[in-house]
C-alpha cells in the first residue's frame, strides 16, 4: 500500500503523487516545491479533479501527461501570486531616479517578469507619468506572468477599491477612474497608463523569452525563491545581454543573488547591475 500525504481526504493523494507533481512543475516551470508544500498542492489541484471528474491524483496526473492543455491550467493552480501596488515602495524611487538622468531622448523599456494581477507594472508606469510629469512618457513596460489568468485581470485593469486605499489621493484621482453602476466599488486605470504596458506569457525557463533588449530595467522581484541555485543563475545569465550596461536589476527583499556575483553586483536594497559595467 503506498503511504499517502494526509488520510480523510476526498481524493487519494499518495507521496508518489507529491513527488510528481514537485517533479512535474520543476521540468515545466522551474518551481521547486518543498516537502511542506504537501497541504498546499493537494487543495490547489483537488479543484482541478472536480472539474475534471478525476477520483483519484494518479487519474489526473494521468490526464496531464495525456492532455497538454491541461497544463496551463496545472501551472496555474500552482503558481502564488501576492502583489500590491508600490509593493517595497524604494525600488520605485530608485527607479524614478534612474529616469529623471536618462539624457538622451529614446524610449525606456522596463521588463516586469512576474506581473501578476497588474499592480507592479501599473505602479512602473505611474511612476514613468511622475518621473515625467506626462501621461505620455517615453516608457514601454512588458508584463509577463507565466500565470494567463491574472494576466487577463491585469490587462483588463480593473480593481477593488480595497486594492488602491493605501495610494494617496493626488495618485487615485490622477491616474484611476472610479466605477459606477455595476462597477461600484472598483476603480480602473486610466487609458493612457494601459497604453505603456504589453502583457505577455512567458516562462522564464522557456529557450527563448521573445524579449528584445536593450532594456533600462528588470523587475524580477519575488520570482527567484521558488526557484533553486542553478535555475537561478541561468535565468540571472540570460538578463545580462538584455540589460544595459547602466540598467538596473529589482530583487524582492528576501532575495539575494550572491551566488550570481559574477553576473549582477548589488547596489544595495536589492537593486542590481551588470558586473561588467562597474569598471569606469
Amino acid at each position: 500500500m503506498p503511504a499517502t500525504v494526509a488520510r480523510d481526504r476526498e481524493f487519494e493523494f499518495t507521496q508518489a503523487d507529491f513527488e510528481r507533481v514537485r517533479k512535474l512543475i520543476h521540468q515545466h516551470a522551474g518551481i521547486a516545491l518543498s516537502p511542506a508544500k504537501q497541504d498546499m498542492v493537494y487543495s490547489r489541484l483537488a479543484r482541478r479533479l472536480r472539474a475534471c471528474g478525476d477520483r483519484t491524483f494518479a487519474q489526473y496526473l494521468e490526464r496531464l501527461e495525456r492532455d497538454r492543455g491541461e497544463w496551463e491550467t496545472f501551472v496555474n493552480s500552482l503558481t502564488t501570486n501576492l502583489t500590491s501596488f508600490f509593493r517595497e515602495s524604494h525600488h520605485f524611487d530608485i527607479l524614478a531616479d534612474y529616469l529623471r538622468k536618462v539624457a538622451e531622448k529614446r524610449p525606456i523599456r522596463i521588463w516586469c517578469c512576474a506581473a501578476s494581477t497588474g499592480e507592479e507594472p501599473y505602479s512602473l508606469a505611474i511612476t514613468a507619468c511622475e518621473a515625467f510629469d506626462t501621461l505620455n512618457p517615453p516608457v514601454q513596460i512588458l508584463a509577463s506572468d507565466i500565470d494567463t489568468n491574472v494576466l487577463a485581470q491585469g490587462q483588463h485593469g480593473a480593481f477593488r477599491q480595497d486594492r488602491v486605499e493605501r495610494l494617496a489621493p493626488q495618485r487615485l484621482q490622477r491616474f484611476f477612474v472610479r466605477g459606477t453602476g455595476s462597477q461600484d466599488g472598483q476603480v480602473r486605470v486610466r487609458p493612457e497608463l494601459q497604453r505603456l504596458i504589453a502583457f505577455r506569457r512567458i516562462n522564464l525557463l522557456d529557450p527563448n523569452w521573445g524579449v528584445q533588449g536593450p532594456l533600462d530595467a528588470i523587475f524580477c522581484r519575488n520570482v527567484m525563491i521558488y526557484f533553486d541555485k542553478p535555475t537561478q543563475y541561468g535565468i540571472l545569465k540570460r538578463f545580462v545581454p538584455l540589460l544595459r550596461p547602466e540598467g538596473l536589476l529589482f530583487a524582492g527583499h528576501s532575495e539575494s543573488f550572491m551566488h550570481a556575483a559574477d553576473l549582477f553586483g548589488s547596489l544595495g536594497r536589492t537593486v542590481y547591475k551588470r558586473k561588467d559595467s562597474e569598471r569606469g
